[in-house]
């Protein structure tokens, strides 16, 4: 069966969050990026604006705009009642209150909406999903997984992140995974395992702290390059 509309939650995030929670430099930005699971997040038609390169999968982008828009306005009451409940597991400094976030949210979302229609067009909204990735190898430099590995831990198992992983570093010469805790807040399981089987297949992997925080100790990313002997 395939992925239905009521089973998602649109949740985009903006472009200076991409920026603060991946690290990445103004070089950085200049690369060929991948965005896997962006959803509707702002990152894709900003820097595009700005005259960079990248490409976001998901699977949302099976559905138009307007289905992907009306999705949105029914579940965004919900999102923000359990942000609302659950606040105490943020931090409110960038964003200073659960109304600004709303706010931040809304307008990631609309500018992705704004974008989606001519960014499919031109192949920088592709329908798609982790593990499996639609590209050749080498096609990117950098590839960013934002909100999904190891967040979801309870629900993925370590063979889908390795599988996943794998597939990243097959179509980039370097991964960065945001953040490396679960919904509940630890340390996912998976990390141990996964950093032993990427080591031993040759790969250099760090746990690098940046300068975003949202979710409680949630600051720390995931970087995955081949290693230098």
């Amino acid at each position: 069966m395939g992925l239905t509309l009521d089973k998602i939650v649109p949740w985009g995030r903006s472009y200076s969050e991409y920026v603060s929670m991946f690290d990445l430099t103004d070089a950085d930005l200049g690369l060929r990026i991948l965005g896997c699971g962006d959803g509707p997040a702002e990152f894709n038609s900003n820097l595009t604006k700005n005259g960079g390169t990248v490409v976001s999968v998901d699977p949302i982008y099976v559905f138009d705009v307007e289905q992907i828009k009306g999705r949105i306005a029914e579940t965004y009451a919900t999102v923000m009642s359990q942000m609302l409940k659950n606040q105490s597991d943020f931090i409110w400094e960038t964003i200073a209150s659960v109304e600004q976030l709303g706010h931040v949210r809304m307008s990631a979302m609309n500018a992705f909406l704004a974008d989606f229609n001519v960014g499919k067009d031109e192949g920088r909204y592709i329908t798609g999903e982790l593990p499996a990735l639609p590209f050749a190898k080498a096609t990117f430099d950098i590839a960013l997984s934002s909100h999904f590995l190891f967040l979801y831990s309870d629900h993925l198992s370590a063979e889908f992140h390795l599988q996943a992983l794998r597939n990243m570093l097959r179509v980039a010469s370097e991964v960065r995974v945001f953040p490396v805790l679960t919904l509940a807040g630890s340390y996912s399981p998976y990390l141990a395992q996964v950093t032993e089987v990427l080591e031993d297949n040759g790969f250099a992997v760090a746990i690098k702290r940046v300068a975003y925080e949202f979710q409680r100790g949630g600051n720390e990313m995931m970087v995955i390059k081949p290693s230098i002997k």
